[in-house]
């Protein structure tokens, strides 16, 4: 490197151009030189890069492939990874990951998991019990909350942004507010409204509240019909791109 340090001074002093002339020569040279040895390649008209790639939606894991009922709605940016059941009637929203790479998941007959909800099971439970994560019928998971091998049996409301925690269990026809947090291995009894961190109770639900309960998830099912229209299996995003096409003139 020395060497090549003085013959680079050597040749600039030699020459009557100063050190910037005599780097934007060579620049120029080479570039001259490139553009002459290679040729410009002007694109197509017609030539348009549509990328379809996206979110993988179903992640088999080994044996294991998430199973989603003929007539569930799964949104697209959904993530359902392993051992997955996702059964009739139920609907999983916008960008929910249901990681099942570990223990069994299931979303019941007419029960919704809302926008970005985590739901994951452990290997085993540390209270013994039941280390699968099982969501039962005509129950609302409300969006933002983490649901981690625990048990809600059918007719409950987990209000959003709440944590079920290892073991936990809600009994039918309970609800859970919103921001609630459930200790590992506690138990919410039938007919009871929870609220806190940790949840504790508030009061007993009327004969009212609890024929409400179902009632929400057969709504949200309802919803979910009109998104299921639009997200076939091979979506109706082709109708736009053709629509796009012919504004710019490209044949179909």
């Amino acid at each position: 490197m020395a060497a090549l340090a003085r013959i680079t001074r050597r040749a600039v002093a030699t020459t009557s151009l100063s050190p910037a002339h005599v780097i934007l020569r060579a620049l120029s040279t080479s570039a001259t030189a490139t553009t002459s040895g290679t040729k410009t390649v002007t694109p197509s008209p017609d030539r348009v890069k549509w990328d379809y790639r996206g979110q993988r939606q179903i992640i088999p894991l080994g044996q294991w492939l998430p199973k989603v009922a003929v007539d569930a709605y799964v949104a697209p940016n959904v993530v359902l990874a392993g051992q997955v059941t996702v059964c009739d009637g139920a609907s999983v929203w916008p960008g929910a990951v249901l990681r099942g790479d570990l223990n069994k998941i299931t979303v019941g007959f007419c029960s919704n998991v809302q926008e970005r909800c985590v739901i994951h099971a452990a290997w085993s439970s540390p209270t013994g019990l039941p280390a699968e994560t099982s969501i039962e019928r005509f129950v609302t998971i409300g969006a933002y909350s983490l649901l981690r091998s625990c048990t809600i049996e059918p007719e409950c409301i987990i209000g959003q942004h709440s944590i079920l925690m290892e073991g936990s269990l809600v009994e039918t026809h309970s609800i859970l507010e919103a921001g609630s947090v459930v200790p590992p291995g506690r138990r919410i009894p039938s007919g009871e409204l929870w609220a806190g961190n940790p949840a504790r109770f508030v009061r007993t639900l009327t004969h009212e509240e609890t024929l409400e309960i179902p009632k929400l998830s057969v709504a949200i099912n309802d919803l979910s019909k009109s998104y299921f229209s639009e997200f076939l299996p091979y979506s109706t995003v082709y109708l736009e791109v053709e629509k796009f096409k012919k504004s710019l003139g490209i044949s179909v």
